[in-house]
C-alpha cells in the first residue's frame, strides 16, 4: 500500500510544481498543463516543426491551431509565446526558469495577451487589438496575441483582423486557435501557418495518466485507466477531468468499478454477454442483460457508444488482429476469437447501421429504454431475417450450382451453333421438329395464367418491374442465378407472370416449390401485398397472350389447358380474328395496350 504525502489542508504536493506556492486545490488538467513542447501528448509532428522554426529563427507572424477540444492547442500557443521570448532557449524549448517564462506561465506578462473570441467577438474589440498591436512590447521581445475560439468572431471583426494580418507590425505574433476551422474565412487562413492537432489515441492518454498517477503516488488499476482513456474520445483534457472525478469519488484510489461509474460506461464482459446473446437470437436473455445494465445506472447513449466501439473492434479483429490491443479491452484473446469466428462480418455491418440509427433517434427522447428494447429485438433477428448474410457464409455449394448452370447453357449454345452445319438437309434430319418437340413437352398451366391476365394492368407491371431487382437481391445466390434470364411480363393485383428465356430453366423453376414460396414472401415484404407467381416459357408467351386477347375480344368461354396447349386448336382460335371488321381490330389493339402496355404490344398490318 502506497502512502501519500499530504499538507495540512489535505492537498497533495506535486513534485514537478514545487516552484509554485501552495494554494487551494486545482484540477489535474491545470496542474499538469504542459510547460514544454515535449510534454504535449500526441502532437509530435507539430511540436517538432515549431521547435525547428524557433531554433532556425524562421517563425511566422501568424499561426492557426485547429483540432478537437483538449488536444493541446492553447497549451502549445502559450509554450510558443514563452519560447519565442526566452533568452535561454535550448533545443527549441523554453527554460521555464527565467523571469519572462515564469511571468508567462503565471499569466502576468502584459506582452502576452490571451483573448476569448466567444465573449470578445465584436468589431470594437478587434480594432482595439489592432491599435495596440502597433506599440512595441514593453517587457518581452515579442508581443503575442492568443485568440481562442477565433471562429466566433463576427464578419466585421474578421475584416478588421485581416488588415493587421496583411501588414503585421514588427515584433507581433498572432496565434489563432479554433475547433471549427471551416467557419474561418479563407482570406484569414491563407495568411497564417496552419497546424491541425489530431485526436489523442487511447494509448497516449493511458500513458500520460499513468505518468501523473505515478508522480502523485496514487494506487490505480490499469484497466480503469483504459476505461477513462476510451471515454475521453481523443481529448487529453477530458481524460484528466474524468480522472480527477474518479479520484474524488474513490478517495484517491482508481478502480475499474469507480471508473465505470464515473464515465457511465459498461464493462466489456457485459457487452460480450449481450452481443453473444443477440447473435444467438436469444432476445429474452439479451433484454434482461440490457435491463441490468440500465438498472445499474449506466447511460443509454454511452451503452450505444460502447457497443459500437466493441463491434468495430470485432470487425478490425476479423481483418487484422494485430490492430487491436486486446489487453486494453478487458477481454481475453479467446473471447475475441470466439466472437469473431461466430458472427459474420455482414451481420456486424448491419449491427452498426442499427446502432447508428437508434443513436440518432435517442437524442430527442425521454424514454431511451424503449429504444434500447426495440434495438435488442432487432439485433436478435438480424441473422435470421437476413438471407444475404446466411447465403454467403459458405459459398462452395452456390458456386458449384452456378458452374453447373453455366455448363448447361454452354452446351445448349453449342448444340444450336452446330445444328445447321451438322444436318444441312432439313428433310432428312429434321432438326427443327426435334427442337419444337422438346418445346411442346413444356406444359403451361393456363388455368393459372388467364385469371392474372383478366385483371392485368400496365401500372401493376411497371410496379413489379421497378422492384424486381430488389426482390432478386433478397433471394439466395442459386435462386438469383436461376432467375437471371427471366422477367415479369404481366401483372395484376393478384399475381405476376414470369417468362423464362430458356426452357430448361423454366422447367427447373416449375419444380422448385421453395423458389415460388420465397419469391411470394419477398414480394409481400416489398409491396405489402400477397401475389401468386406463375411461370411461362418466353417463346410461348406471345402465343398465350394473343390467344387470350382473341378469346377475350370475342367473349368466348375460357378454353381448357389441353385445348390451348394443342397447336392445331390454337390456330383455330386465331382464325376468327381475320373475319372481324376494322372496329373489332381497333378494339383488340386497345384492349392489348391496356393489358400489357404500349411498349410491349406491336401492331403490324397484313
Amino acid at each position: 500500500m502506497l502512502f501519500l504525502k499530504r499538507v495540512s489542508q489535505g492537498k497533495f504536493l506535486h513534485t514537478p510544481l514545487e516552484r509554485k506556492q501552495h494554494m487551494s486545490y486545482q484540477a489535474l488538467y491545470r496542474v499538469w498543463r504542459p510547460q514544454r513542447f515535449d510534454e504535449i501528448v500526441g502532437q509530435q509532428v507539430i511540436t517538432t516543426t515549431l521547435k525547428n522554426a524557433l531554433i532556425t529563427n524562421q517563425t511566422s507572424h501568424a499561426y492557426l491551431f485547429t483540432g478537437p477540444r483538449g488536444t493541446g492547442k492553447t497549451s502549445a500557443a502559450k509554450i510558443f509565446a514563452k519560447a519565442i521570448n526566452c533568452h535561454y532557449l535550448k533545443d527549441g524549448e523554453p527554460c521555464n526558469e527565467c523571469d519572462t517564462c515564469k511571468a508567462i506561465t503565471n499569466g502576468q506578462l502584459n506582452d502576452v495577451i490571451e483573448i476569448d473570441a466567444a465573449s470578445n467577438n465584436g468589431v470594437e474589440e478587434i480594432r482595439d487589438i489592432r491599435d495596440k498591436a502597433k506599440y512595441a512590447p514593453t517587457q518581452a521581445d515579442y508581443k503575442v496575441y492568443i485568440i481562442d475560439e477565433v471562429h466566433m468572431l463576427s464578419t466585421g471583426a474578421f475584416n478588421a483582423l485581416l488588415k493587421t494580418l496583411e501588414e503585421p507590425p514588427a515584433n507581433v505574433v498572432f496565434i489563432l486557435a479554433t475547433t471549427e476551422p471551416h467557419k474561418i474565412p479563407l482570406t484569414i487562413i491563407s495568411r497564417t501557418q496552419r497546424f491541425d492537432f489530431r485526436r489523442i489515441s487511447a494509448d497516449e492518454s493511458f500513458g500520460r495518466m499513468k505518468f501523473i498517477l505515478d508522480q502523485k503516488q496514487v494506487e490505480y488499476d490499469e484497466q480503469a485507466l483504459w476505461v477513462i482513456a476510451r471515454a475521453a474520445e481523443g481529448g487529453m483534457r477530458d481524460a484528466l477531468s474524468i480522472l480527477d472525478q474518479a479520484l474524488s469519488f474513490s478517495d484517491n484510489q482508481i478502480t475499474v468499478d469507480n471508473a465505470l461509474l464515473v464515465t457511465g460506461s459498461v464493462t466489456k464482459q457485459l457487452l460480450h454477454q449481450y452481443l453473444q446473446q443477440v447473435s444467438d437470437h436469444q432476445s429474452g436473455p439479451a433484454l434482461e442483460t440490457m435491463q441490468s445494465i440500465l438498472g445499474a445506472g449506466k447511460d443509454g447513449q454511452r451503452f450505444i457508444e460502447d457497443l459500437i466501439s466493441f463491434v468495430r473492434d470485432l470487425l478490425l479483429y476479423q481483418e487484422a488482429p494485430e490492430l487491436i490491443n486486446v489487453e486494453s479491452t478487458g477481454l481475453s484473446e479467446q473471447d475475441y476469437k470466439a466472437l469473431a469466428e461466430k458472427i459474420d462480418s455482414s451481420v456486424l455491418y448491419q449491427m452498426i447501421d442499427q446502432l447508428n440509427e437508434i443513436q440518432q433517434e435517442m437524442r430527442f427522447t425521454t424514454h431511451p429504454d424503449v429504444y434500447l428494447e426495440v434495438l435488442t429485438v432487432k439485433l436478435s433477428q438480424l441473422n435470421a431475417s437476413s438471407t444475404g448474410a446466411t447465403a454467403i457464409s459458405d459459398p462452395s455449394p452456390q458456386i458449384e450450382q452456378l458452374q453447373d448452370t453455366v455448363s448447361k447453357l454452354q452446351q445448349e449454345i453449342t448444340q444450336l451453333q452446330q445444328q445447321p452445319v451438322k444436318q444441312p438437309q432439313a428433310a432428312e434430319s429434321k432438326p427443327t421438329p426435334k427442337r419444337t418437340s422438346s418445346s411442346q413437352t413444356i406444359k403451361v398451366n393456363l388455368s393459372k395464367v388467364y385469371p392474372i391476365l383478366e385483371a392485368a394492368t400496365k401500372d401493376d407491371l411497371v410496379k413489379l418491374r421497378d422492384i424486381w431487382g430488389d426482390m432478386l437481391n433478397m433471394l439466395s445466390v442459386p435462386q438469383r442465378a436461376l432467375l437471371h434470364v427471366s422477367k415479369p411480363v404481366a401483372a395484376s393485383p393478384q399475381g405476376v407472370i414470369v417468362a423464362f428465356d430458356y426452357g430448361f430453366l423454366y422447367q427447373k423453376a416449375v419444380t422448385d416449390d421453395m423458389l415460388e414460396t420465397d419469391m411470394e414472401n419477398d414480394l409481400k415484404k416489398l409491396i405489402g401485398e400477397a401475389r401468386s407467381i406463375v411461370y411461362v416459357p418466353n417463346d410461348q408467351w406471345p402465343t398465350i397472350r394473343q390467344n387470350f386477347i382473341s378469346q377475350h375480344d370475342l367473349n368466348r368461354p375460357s378454353t381448357s389447358t389441353k385445348e390451348v396447349e394443342d397447336e392445331d386448336d390454337a390456330t383455330d382460335i386465331d382464325e376468327p380474328k381475320e373475319e372481324t371488321n376494322d372496329s373489332n381490330d381497333d378494339k383488340m389493339v386497345t384492349e392489348a395496350q391496356k393489358l400489357f402496355g404500349n411498349d410491349i404490344v406491336e401492331v403490324k398490318n397484313d
